[in-house]
């Protein structure tokens, strides 16, 4: 399968796709308008939906997530793992400290800063089993809190991202969710199914994000009371909405790479600032002992914990408000965080991208839980007994009374506050990015209007939730849109898992079919040694590729015609690039094109024919197929040997049908 054209770009209008911008459009209008004009019901139908969803569906995101992580880890360790998310040759666009700081921004953000104390202190004060000491008490809140934040909820948004880069990336097909479908209903992912599926897609971002929005602004304004003695009211609340969405409908009408990735390095460095302070001046020793123990005792955890959904309890609300919220959470967002961590993973081996995407964040994340978590817990063991107390009451402030009980407390609650709202904006803007590509068909230059209209949208949605229900409303929403959206993840698995075993078939057609013998193997040594050692100018390198390559191809295609009626070949308009379609199958397709290199420091100008010096660019003509470059050079090949050299890579790609012919699925099929 390759994908020249995303069929939907035919369907856009102004830039959208309406029938995915329009109905998401209305819905978001509706909601908001809704809860405008009915606050008192819209609050008791949030309650009911929440109790709802969690007792009924609560064992189904369970199952789920622990599905999710088991099929990313096969996935990541298996023969899968060499694929690149593009084409063979590409390489990743950002570097790993810039990727890692924008998985981390988008992928945790506020709620980093929400929970890290509130929730160890919770779990502490109001344990979910019942503990008689201050010990068991203090492991068993952290081995909840490493549960919550760890390998589960990144395998949703290691899952999706995925799916999105691997069909958008390697099958160029539209970076949108429905893509994942493809090998399971084909071309029908163009049609009403796919829209539905990418509506569900909008709908779980806009309120994933909205429900971190609304812990971020009851946080800042916890902290703004803290500092300032700033009322906290809905009022402040509905303003600082407003402040920073706009800030955020700036920095992504930036773009990708101007303002989310700065402010996400920012976001980095900030944390990291923050983090330091806490371990140098806190409990040090306390610190990094509790991390080596809280990571022992995650592995046992993870399994004890990671499918508990409260079948034998007496009372299942803790693990509906706590765990059940989670795993809703993390899907909800899974979308959005999926899409934004496939836009910026290109070029990288799946393996890569696994283990990046469960590892590195999820360690971060569990050094932080216990920095923040842990020192908390000391402190109540030192004396500091009000903190429960203080967090019950109101968890938004947790953050601030804790850095009060350390050296500088005003400034470092302040450089909290700043970087909540830094955090805020990069979720906020990422949101509307990753929207914006979805109701524009994967379309990932759509109009900054669209930019625009989504900021804006997630401003209302966590404004006008709050205000009516307050953040149980927020918890209700996401846990409700993250239940259709489970169902598209589980159907997008089947779609993937499909699509790898497709490129594990073609690798065993490569390897099945024996080279026909030329290429550069029957050339004489004298010329092949200097083939090797040639670096040749650009001008060379095309008068190479015009005078024996396309020539070559051409008489390729043509042989092709004679013989084969069911397979129809042809030449890109003034370049060496075949193309041979095969009905109702995967095409066939080499280029041989001019790759600038640096030449080695060795080479000398006299034996390589550079004319300007060794030590400046030469190029090579070199192989592309439809996966990418194949890193050899092809300069120097008579005629002979360049069809050759077709006729063995076309050779394997037969016997990649003959393989594909047994096992036939819609991602075979142009």
């Amino acid at each position: 399968m390759n994908q020249v054209k995303n069929p939907l770009e035919d369907k856009l209008r102004w830039g959208v796709l309406p029938p995915v911008f329009f109905p998401s459009a209305i819905l978001v209008m509706l909601i908001v308008t809704g809860v405008i004009f009915n606050p008192e019901t819209s609050d008791s139908f949030f309650s009911a939906l929440n109790v709802w969803v969690t007792t009924r569906f609560g064992w189904f995101y369970s199952l789920s997530v622990v599905i999710f992580m088991v099929v990313c880890l096969t996935i990541a360790l298996s023969q899968f793992g060499n694929i690149r998310l593009g084409a063979d040759h590409e390489k990743p666009q950002f570097s790993f400290l810039s990727w890692v700081a924008m998985l981390f921004s988008a992928g945790m953000g506020i709620g980093l800063l929400f929970f890290s104390v509130g929730e160890p202190v919770t779990h502490y004060s109001k344990p979910p089993l019942p503990q008689d000491t201050h010990y068991e008490l203090a492991q068993q809140a952290m081995d909840v809190t490493f549960l919550h934040w760890g390998l589960h909820g990144w395998a949703v948004y290691a899952i999706i991202g995925l799916c999105l880069a691997y069909f958008g990336f390697r099958h160029n097909l539209p970076l949108t969710i429905r893509s994942a479908l493809y090998p399971i209903i084909g071309d029908r992912i163009y049609g009403p199914i796919g829209h539905i599926v990418d509506i569900f897609a909008v709908l779980g971002t806009l309120f994933g994000v909205a429900t971190s929005l609304g812990f971020g602004v009851s946080q800042i304004n916890s902290g703004m009371n803290f500092l300032f003695g700033v009322p906290v009211s809905d009022l402040v609340k509905m303003g600082l909405i407003a402040a920073i969405t706009a800030m955020a409908t700036a920095s992504v009408v930036s773009g990708l790479d101007k303002g989310i990735r700065r402010l996400s390095e920012l976001n980095l460095i900030l944390a990291v600032c923050l983090l330091a302070f806490v371990v140098v001046l806190g409990p040090t020793l306390v610190i990094f002992s509790s991390f080596a123990e809280n990571l022992g005792n995650y592995a046992s955890v993870i399994i004890d914990r990671g499918l508990m959904v409260g079948a034998y309890a007496e009372d299942d609300t803790w693990i509906n408000n706590w765990t059940i919220f989670y795993w809703g959470w993390w899907i909800s967002w899974s979308p959005f965080v999926g899409m934004f961590i496939a836009r910026i993973s290109r070029g990288r081996t799946i393996r890569e991208f696994i283990l990046g995407v469960l590892i590195v964040p999820t360690l971060l994340v569990f050094f932080w839980m216990t920095s923040f978590g842990n020192t908390a817990l000391d402190m109540i063991a030192g004396g500091y007994t009000e903190l429960p107390a203080l967090v019950k009451d109101n968890m938004p402030v947790a953050l601030f009374v804790f850095l009060d009980q350390l050296p500088l407390s005003f400034i470092t609650s302040f450089f909290a506050m700043t970087l909540v709202i830094t955090f805020f904006v990069t979720s906020s803007d990422s949101g509307s990015l990753v929207i914006d590509i979805i109701t524009a068909g994967g379309n990932i230059h759509a109009p900054k209007w669209q930019r625009i209209f989504w900021a804006i949208a997630e401003g209302l949605v966590g404004a006008t939730l709050l205000a009516a229900g307050g953040l149980g409303a927020l918890q209700a929403a996401t846990v409700a849109t993250a239940l259709p959206f489970t169902v598209v993840i589980l159907f997008s698995i089947g779609g993937l898992l499909r699509g790898l075993s497709m490129e594990y078939r073609k690798a065993q057609g490569a390897e099945a079919a024996a080279d026909i013998v030329g290429g550069g193997v029957n050339m004489p040594w004298k010329l092949r040694l200097h083939s090797i050692l040639a670096h040749p100018s650009k001008a060379k390198v095309e008068d190479f590729i015009t005078r024996i390559a396309r020539p070559a191809l051409h008489d390729v295609m043509r042989e092709i015609e004679a013989q084969d009626t069911s397979a129809e070949a042809f030449l890109a308009d003034d370049s060496a690039d075949l193309i041979i379609t095969h009905q109702g199958e995967p095409s066939f397709r080499l280029a041989i094109k001019p790759v600038p290199h640096k030449a080695p420091v060795f080479a000398m100008a006299t034996a390589t024919g550079n004319d300007s010096g060794a030590d400046e660019q030469y190029y090579r003509a070199e192989v592309f197929l439809s996966d990418g470059g194949q890193n050899y050079d092809i300069y120097g090949y008579s005629h002979e040997q360049v069809i050759h050299e077709v006729l063995n890579h076309y050779n394997r790609h037969m016997h990649y049908l003959n393989l594909s012919r047994a096992h036939p699925s819609h991602l075979e099929k142009e």
